[in-house]
């Protein structure tokens, strides 16, 4: 059994641990410059563009969803607005064969790896080309090829799977990791606590990282917890951790860097704390204004992420008003006529209800799948999609 050797006194002596404040890791300010004494991250031009393009076609994704769940089309949509540099950031510093493992509002890092809108409107629409054939809710993404797990709704079930995942990572020794995002009302979640003691204590390759964005549905960040934020929490399992701007693309990036290193070369799980703020509502059945003012909001928007990278890369002559505009134009025009694509789709053959479970359908459920067809055959205008899928065999 190993002990930590501490300092010995004579007399009771008490610590809160508030003498140990984590400070706020920041390279960009919002006019696009830099501070004194930072260094932007050694990011070339075509990466740059495209950690901003996934940032805006997220944000254009977003807003046309919602609109259209607020028409119907959908049951139910997250949005990420304002958090796109947290999200992309650290995705982009990743290595693509790094699994993702994602809460929800993780949109951007599938973006940024290449999930097409096609693909992200067929999950929403749960069609026929929908990777989870239309079981999920929408919203609840998935992509072997690329590495990202689907998400599940429980909230931060993902976290001590993430350990898990890494471990095996471990075992593997192919140099890769895993990073799980959550936000800081899932850091509140026992398994947040279980994941990070295993990922400590069997030095896995591991970055958890948490999305402070001030809300927890409804509940602030200062009726969650009295220490400073999550990340003092690493602390306790003697864990390396960073605070960063979470509106800061760069430093989002160079922070998830470094973190991968220590992950992947030297087996030691990393904490990261981005500082952030969620600009929409929790989630489609959501409505802010019954917990948070417009006044608070508007302090946050004049420091909208996606603003902030492009007057950088404006500063660096990457970018210009007319690539905005056309950017802007083609993704607007890209997202609706996909939208349009996939509505049309057909839902998943029938016979999906049943399969993916067993490997070989038990003759019990082959009995129930009979009597359903049969019970489509006999009501057919109660099913009108479905009946022309049960026409055919199980």
């Amino acid at each position: 059994m190993t002990t930590t050797k501490s300092r010995v006194v004579y007399t009771p002596s008490f610590t809160d641990g508030a003498e140990f404040r984590i400070p706020t890791f920041k390279v960009l300010k919002q006019d696009g410059s830099l501070y004194k004494g930072a260094k932007a991250p050694a990011l070339d031009k075509d990466k740059a563009l495209r950690i901003y393009r996934t940032m805006v076609t997220t944000r254009i994704l977003d807003e046309r969803m919602l609109a259209a769940q607020r028409q119907g089309r959908l049951s139910f949509y997250m949005q990420c607005t304002g958090e796109e540099a947290a999200v992309i950031g650290s995705a982009a510093a990743l290595d693509d064969a790094d699994m993702i493992m994602a809460q929800y509002r993780e949109q951007g890092a599938l973006a940024y790896r290449g999930f097409t809108i096609d693909e992200f409107m067929n999950q929403l629409f749960g069609n026929e080309l929908d990777y989870g054939k239309g079981r999920q809710m929408p919203v609840h993404y998935g992509s072997k090829k690329l590495n990202y797990m689907t998400i599940s709704s429980p909230l931060a079930t993902q976290i001590p799977q993430a350990t898990g995942y890494a471990y095996g990572q471990k075992l593997a020794g192919e140099g890769h990791c895993t990073i799980t995002y959550f936000g800081e009302g899932a850091a509140s979640e026992g398994d947040f606590h279980a994941a990070l003691n295993m990922a400590a204590v069997q030095r896995v390759p591991v970055i958890f990282l948490c999305r402070n964005n001030g809300y927890a549905i409804s509940t602030p960040a200062a009726e969650q917890f009295a220490a400073d934020g999550v990340a003092p929490r690493a602390y306790g399992y003697k864990m390396d951790v960073i605070r960063v701007d979470g509106n800061d693309v760069l430093a989002m990036y160079e922070a998830t860097k470094a973190a991968r290193s220590l992950a992947v070369e030297h087996n030691r799980p990393v904490l990261i704390e981005a500082m952030s703020y969620r600009l929409a509502a929790h989630s489609s059945s959501d409505d802010p204004s019954g917990y948070r003012s417009k006044d608070e909001e508007a302090v946050w928007r004049e420091k909208d992420p996606i603003l902030r990278m492009r007057l950088w890369l404006e500063r660096k002559k990457w970018w210009s008003e007319d690539d905005e505009k056309q950017l802007q134009e083609t993704m607007r025009r890209e997202v609706l006529e996909t939208m349009k694509r996939a509505q049309k789709r057909p839902p998943p053959a029938l016979e999906t209800l049943i399969t993916d479970v067993y490997d070989e359908v038990p003759p019990a459920l082959a009995d129930q799948f009979e009597k359903l067809k049969a019970h489509i055959r006999r009501y057919p205008d109660a099913y009108p999609k479905s009946a022309e899928h049960a026409k055919g065999g199980a």
